[in-house]
């Protein structure tokens, strides 16, 4: 039974985030001085997610009855992530508004920081989005390359190598995955060692109603989606709960993208809608983000005592729509989408930044979570509307992963 608990990678992984709290509360320093394990986990990672997206998507076109089929697939994408996102805007703002984590926050607590980066120039150009998200031209490539390889005679020949090579890029990604313990412990180091959990406190309200309204969005609007064609949201994230810790270990959703990919054509999801929505949604289908936007710009409007009205509410949640996706996939998009949403209403101070610099990183486990099992309900959400799921494989996937949490338990 202990073997089977010390080769079990969730004992490993909440052991080294245990560890990399306990570093960085009691050694600062030295906790900030891990960086780099959890900063080159991810950077290994992310080696894997272009081609995973390439072989993925090339194969699973392929292996669809027609190219239109792949056309309204990628409609129905987009049409879900818009609503489902305006949803999620629309919760932090209702939560934010009736909760009001902004009343009585004292300013002079916090440490203001330097918000000079953030000047709020931001300009929604779409073609520097795609020109600078790389996640996006590689779907794109690999849409087109599928559809032309689908048109070829020989297309079986040419599908071998790749094929072959989807093998080994999956072997190796699972070889990469067992250092995700080191990843998470060095992550977890730095972001207590830097930030301090004495941090949280002056703004522990907002914390808190981040925390609980992004689980509401899960289990409630997520869920829901689920329920709809009876698969259970509380099956479906043990079934991902490895990946789920990697991410809370690393603050990235990035750090497990591969691996979520994998794990749903596993569970039943057809390989192109796996290799079309995962990408897609991963600049375009941010619940997380969304959410803690919302609530982050009225939290600020709390703050500074100004009272917005119905109408500037929606205006903000319309700039939102717009600005939390084009500046997807930018470093530090949190504080660039938020400085350009100021910016653009032009009610609230842009100063107000400063306020949430000590708590955001604290935020951003929450953010990424959330993104990352929106995904993977899209995913699952639209493989059943478009009857690409094969639920034996489902039944299969969960049972095999019940299976392994009997065996390891005490």
């Amino acid at each position: 039974m202990i073997k089977k608990v010390l080769t079990n990678l969730t004992f490993w992984v909440l052991l080294a985030i245990t560890a990399g709290i306990l570093l960085g509360h009691f050694f600062p320093a030295t906790g900030v001085a891990m960086q780099p394990l959890g900063k080159y986990f991810i950077d290994i990672i992310k080696l894997f997610i272009y081609p995973i997206i390439l072989v993925t998507i090339i194969t699973g076109i392929c292996g669809m009855d027609s190219l239109k089929r792949v056309g309204l697939v990628g409609g129905k994408a987009l049409l879900y992530f818009e609503v489902v996102t305006t949803v999620a805007l629309l919760i932090g703002v209702v939560v934010a508004h009736f909760i009001q984590p902004g009343v009585g926050v004292d300013t002079t607590l916090v440490n203001k920081g330097d918000i000079s980066k953030y000047n709020g120039n931001v300009s929604i150009s779409w073609l520097a989005f795609l020109k600078e998200n790389i996640t996006i031209q590689v779907l794109l490539f690999a849409l087109l390359a599928g559809m032309i390889i689908s048109k070829l005679p020989n297309k079986l020949q040419i599908l071998k190598p790749i094929y072959f090579s989807s093998k080994y890029i999956f072997r190796g990604l699972h070889i990469v995955m067992k250092a995700a313990p080191i990843g998470a412990f060095g992550g977890m180091a730095y972001t207590i060692g830097k930030y301090g959990i004495a941090t949280l406190f002056p703004l522990a309200k907002l914390m808190i109603c981040v925390y609980v309204t992004m689980g509401l969005f899960i289990f409630l609007i997520l869920g829901s989606l689920l329920k709809y064609y009876k698969i259970s949201i509380w099956k479906f994230l043990g079934y991902i709960k490895n990946e789920l810790l990697i991410v809370l270990g690393t603050s990235s959703s990035e750090s497990a993208l591969p691996t979520l990919m994998e794990k749903l054509e596993h569970m039943g999801c057809h390989k192109s809608v796996v290799g079309l929505v995962v990408p897609t949604g991963y600049s375009f289908n941010l619940d997380g983000t969304s959410i803690y936007l919302s609530m982050a710009v009225l939290f600020l409007a709390q703050v500074y005592h100004i009272d917005l009205s119905i109408n500037q509410m929606l205006v903000i949640v319309g700039i939102l729509m717009i600005t939390s996706k084009g500046a997807a996939g930018v470093t530090g998009s949190g504080f660039v989408i938020l400085a350009s949403t100021l910016t653009a209403s032009k009610v609230i101070p842009l100063e107000g930044l400063a306020l949430l610099l000590g708590v955001d990183r604290f935020m951003s486990e929450a953010r990424a979570i959330t993104n990352f099992i929106g995904n993977g309900v899209a995913t699952i959400f639209i493989s059943n509307s478009e009857k690409m799921f094969d639920r034996t494989k489902m039944y299969h996937a969960f049972n095999m992963q019940k299976n392994k949490v009997e065996s390891t338990a005490p």
